[in-house]
């Protein structure tokens, strides 16, 4: 069974690196760049990592690169967005037609509860979905982005659709969507696009089976709906505190709300931004950090150790478990395996977190661009919940720190991904062992 484990593992792993692969060889084009300096090779395979990993953060202005770079850009962050869920599951099924029932625990990881043993409907009902929601996320940013050039206006709305619903955060605007909070109609619409896709499929889905049939949301979809929302209010409030005096002192009434809750959910694995990142107050920035750890929900494409995760380990914190190690939630248990899987999953992530920090400020420190670690650690956050919020020290990294990041990045996306994956075993051991005692505390 042991074998199975590493398949899907390599699996996984062999799909992304591929299509990172696939991405810096297009990019590394010439027809893909249009700036006045050849691209470099780092900065191509950043961009592919950072596509693929829905990530957003950049070394070179996304606008330089050519129609076609724009094009490989949008399919790497739309085969990246979809990846574990559709394309795993697309491999698996081929040539069996069928997922086998070992197969179903993995992607159950990604789908919770709803997976069928029929690939065809898990595939039909993910991209069917995703399209719908990108095509008219595509409608609504061509309506807001009426500034924009006609011949253009098209491909830049469906561009950041689908950017916005995948939590990308790559804009084709230099500056981002800067200043975009006094435009209700494109700032509204990437807010949505961004929730969507965080929330998660089975999230959505139950969302759209409670508004049309009048069926009761599942225990899952409270959750992440109830923490999503808590964490979106609870931001844009703390945002507005900080910046009400500071970034946003010449804005007032609905622009000021837009501008926070923006804000907020953007930091929700996103990337975009309407406000300079650097130009935030130090307690902004420092909120902004364990809101991109967080992330999403589980089976959406956001990145993060998602809302579910972090919720179970503040349980734990603050309620006690009854005689059996289970945790009450109103009329239902959180099992004891669950809650020792998330704080497992929780410690492996910071460990991952800290490890690559610490690669990122030693090696800046080494190649001599020291720098204050606040922003270090702000990109390292961001990179690790694959977010794309920069203080715009991006660009300005030495190829090492680049390295690190791009590093970051894969193991903030396929890592968590892969460290989620169950294990199974296809018999236990027999023998018991005596008890070890600790003192704790």
């Amino acid at each position: 069974m042991a074998r199975t484990i590493s398949s899907e593992k390599l699996t996984l792993f062999t799909y992304f690196i591929s299509i990172i692969a696939i991405g810096t060889i297009l990019l590394r084009m010439p027809a893909a760049w249009d700036g006045t300096e050849g691209l470099k090779f780092i900065d191509a395979l950043f961009t592919s990592v950072s596509a693929v990993c829905v990530t957003g953060l950049i070394t070179v202005d996304t606008a330089l690169y050519s129609a076609f770079g724009k094009w490989v850009i949008l399919a790497l962050i739309q085969a990246g967005g979809l990846g574990i869920i559709s394309f795993t599951t697309l491999y698996l099924a081929i040539p069996r037609g069928k997922i086998s029932l070992r197969s179903v625990r993995l992607i159950k990881t990604s789908y919770i509860d709803a997976v069928e043993h029929k690939a065809e409907h898990i595939i039909r009902n993910i991209i069917v979905t995703t399209i719908i929601l990108e095509l008219i996320g595509t409608l609504f940013l061509y309506i807001g982005f009426k500034e924009v050039q006609e011949k253009n206006r098209f491909f830049i709305s469906l561009f950041h659709s689908i950017s916005a619903f995948c939590n990308a955060g790559f804009s084709l605007f230099t500056e981002n969507l800067t200043g975009y909070h006094t435009n209700p109609m494109a700032a509204y619409s990437v807010i949505g696009l961004i929730i969507l896709g965080g929330l998660g499929f089975v999230v959505v889905q139950d969302v759209g089976k409670r508004i049309a049939y009048g069926k009761k949301l599942t225990f899952h979809s409270k959750i992440v709906l109830s923490v999503t929302g808590f964490l979106i209010a609870g931001g844009a409030f703390l945002y507005f505190v900080f910046e009400r005096n500071n970034t946003l002192a010449g804005v007032f009434g609905f622009d000021k709300l837009t501008a926070v809750l923006f804000q907020s959910v953007t930091t929700r694995t996103a990337g975009f931004n309407t406000v300079v990142q650097s130009q935030l107050t130090q307690p902004s920035q420092f909120i902004t950090l364990p809101l991109m750890f967080t992330g999403g929900s589980p089976g959406s494409i956001a990145g993060g150790v998602k809302v579910t995760t972090v919720f179970i380990v503040f349980l734990t914190i603050f309620r006690s478990p009854d005689k059996e190690g289970n945790f009450r939630i109103g009329s239902k248990k959180i099992m004891r395996q669950t809650v020792t899987n998330a704080n497992i999953f929780i410690m492996k992530a910071l460990t991952i977190l800290i490890l690559s920090s610490f690669a990122l400020i030693l090696g800046e420190f080494l190649t001599g661009n020291e720098r204050p670690v606040l922003p270090l650690l702000f990109e390292s956050f961001s990179a690790f919940g694959t977010v794309g919020l920069s203080l715009g020290i991006t660009p300005e990294l030495t190829v090492f720190g680049k390295c690190a990041i791009i590093f970051t990045m894969f193991a903030g996306r396929v890592g968590l991904i892969s460290m989620a994956l169950p294990k199974l075993r296809k018999w236990e051991h027999a023998v018991d062992f005596p008890k070890g005692e600790v003192l704790i505390g």
